[in-house]
């Protein structure tokens, strides 16, 4: 048991009211001054010989008595001080002991008070009795304590395959990419298990000492979502494949889907192949001609001047010789042996061994390595890093390099500069326009409707060209800070970048002017550092 706490009590006698102290046992809390002058204030005592009381409370040893008014104080009942925490999770009491003649406490009286502030739950009757067996004044007691909600959890999806899109394939010794093992196409066996649902954990409510509920937090709900050739089990927790192919999760459902084969060349004999499902190629893709899908796409032979479209993966065994016609766009990862005079879009990362006078972009990294791993002639963009052999060549080929930003996000900037200028041309015209006819009121000419119909029209242009400007320049604005203040992304050269090669990180340039060896590119403020690889 706690040893017991100092306190005091009010006593009168006919020459006045005075103040009982009595100290603490070992272990004990002393008399808090501030406890003790509001409790005098209570019971209306204002003026009392402050520094006796304050000499006493020092000395205290045992007990001692203070006079404090040669008033005599009507008798003070036993009496309670209740606190309730902020979040209304307890309430605790504090008890003052009655003045000779006053009157103690009940249980009923102790719950009455608990109720004139409002406190109606969890109240601890066992604390109350405790006190009534063993008064302790001047002693924290908790009367009432909430029950606290039970929170809950979110519902969680697993996926039993693989997500991923930035794993990347193996590599053979030489750096070249191992064709053989390319492990980024998720297969599927009618049956197998394709996604379980953890359902959502709403918790218990709780509820406070004043009766109020206290709901558990929010959860996340979430159901399984799914095309065709996807079954789901009665109870809605397990996704499970209908057929053998190819399983993909595309804005949070997943699919299944059977693979189209063609075993020979896309061209005339096939025409353009649009597929829901992956698509493999066993021979060429000859110029002309489209292969779209909404997987993946695989070609064993060479693309030419094709457009190729693919909502996964795309992987050429070969490569693109585009012929300055080929387009080949991917919203997962791209890896061929080689592109040349082609268009690339990724919106994963681009694995190839050269690039050769093409427009590359990649959301995630482009890796140029191998045996040869160049890059010479026209611009190569990622959002975060571009790791060649060799940029450019020795004859000055014009060369750009440049990362920091996803390219999406880049083009979508330098479109909205070019339509700020578009309206701003408008708006000049506009504006002369205005000011002509303005000008010919001005002047004396006649104000007939056709005039004054027109230079309306031409007002209500201005203003909603102004909208639109307003518009345009707060999404470029967003854009521009996003862009400067991206520091991210390198530009890493194993071998040798040459002169006529442009870097450019976010909206920072570098021109190289001479070669240079081993080395990588990184941002640094407003400038390009240029830092030894080892």
């Amino acid at each position: 048991m706690r040893a017991k706490n100092a306190y005091f009590q009010l006593t009168t006698k006919e020459d006045g009211t005075y103040l009982k102290l009595y100290s603490s046992e070992p272990g004990g809390q002393e008399i808090n001054y501030d406890e003790l002058r509001n409790y005098l204030i209570d019971k209306k005592i204002y003026e009392f010989d402050k520094k006796a009381l304050g000499k006493a409370l020092v000395n205290l040893k045992n007990e001692t008595e203070v006079k404090l008014t040669s008033a005599m104080l009507p008798p003070q009942d036993e009496a309670m001080k209740v606190i309730i925490d902020k979040g209304g999770m307890y309430a605790g009491c504090r008890f003052y002991p009655p003045s000779n003649n006053g009157k103690l406490l009940t249980k009923d009286d102790i719950i009455s008070n608990l109720s004139s502030y409002g406190v109606k739950y969890g109240i601890d009757e066992t604390n109350i009795v405790k006190f009534l067996n063993d008064r302790r004044y001047c002693t924290d007691y908790i009367i009432a304590k909430a029950t606290p909600p039970i929170q809950g959890r979110d519902a969680v999806v697993k996926y039993h395959f693989n997500t991923d899109f930035t794993l990347k394939p193996k590599t053979n010794e030489d750096g070249s990419v191992d064709f053989h093992q390319l492990d980024i196409i998720s297969h599927c066996k009618k049956g197998d298990i394709l996604a379980s649902l953890t359902p959502a954990d709403y918790g218990k409510p709780g509820m406070d000492v004043y009766g109020k509920v206290l709901p558990p937090n929010k959860v996340n709900n979430k159901v399984l979502k799914y095309g065709n050739k996807v079954k789901i089990s009665e109870d809605g927790l397990t996704l499970y494949s209908e057929v053998d192919g190819h399983v993909t999760l595309i804005d949070g459902r997943v699919f299944v889907s059977d693979t189209f084969e063609i075993p020979k060349n896309v061209d005339t004999s096939t025409g353009d192949i649009d597929y829901d499902g992956n698509v493999i190629i066993k021979g060429n893709v000859i110029t002309g001609f489209t292969v779209k899908a909404k997987g993946d796409i695989e070609v064993y032979g060479v693309v030419e001047g094709a457009y190729i479209e693919a909502g996964g993966h795309v992987i050429l065994r070969r490569g693109m010789q585009g012929m300055n016609k080929g387009i080949l766009k991917a919203q997962g990862n791209i890896i061929t042996k080689f592109i040349e005079n082609a268009e690339v879009i990724a919106g994963g990362y681009i694995n190839t061994n050269s690039i050769l006078h093409s427009k590359v972009s990649a959301k995630g990294d482009i890796i140029v390595s191998g045996r040869r791993g160049f890059v010479t002639g026209g611009m190569i963009r990622s959002g975060t890093l571009i790791s060649v052999k060799t940029a450019g060549s020795h004859m000055g080929t014009n060369t750009i390099l440049e990362v920091g930003v996803d390219p999406k996000v880049l083009d979508e900037f330098r479109e909205l500069d070019k339509k700020i200028a578009t309206i701003e041309s408008e708006k000049e015209k506009v504006a002369k326009a205005v000011e002509t006819i303005r000008k010919r009121i001005q002047s004396g000419a006649d104000i007939n409707y056709d005039r004054l119909d027109k230079l309306k029209k031409l007002t209500q242009t201005s203003l909603i060209l102004n909208a639109q400007l307003k518009e345009v320049k707060s999404k470029y604005d967003i854009l521009k800070l996003e862009i400067e203040a991206n520091e991210q992304g390198m530009i890493s050269i194993s071998d040798t970048v040459y002169p006529g090669t442009k870097i450019v990180i976010s909206n920072t340039i570098y021109h190289v002017k001479e070669k240079i060896h081993n080395s990588k590119f990184i941002r640094d403020r407003a400038d390009i550092k240029v830092i030894p690889l080892y």
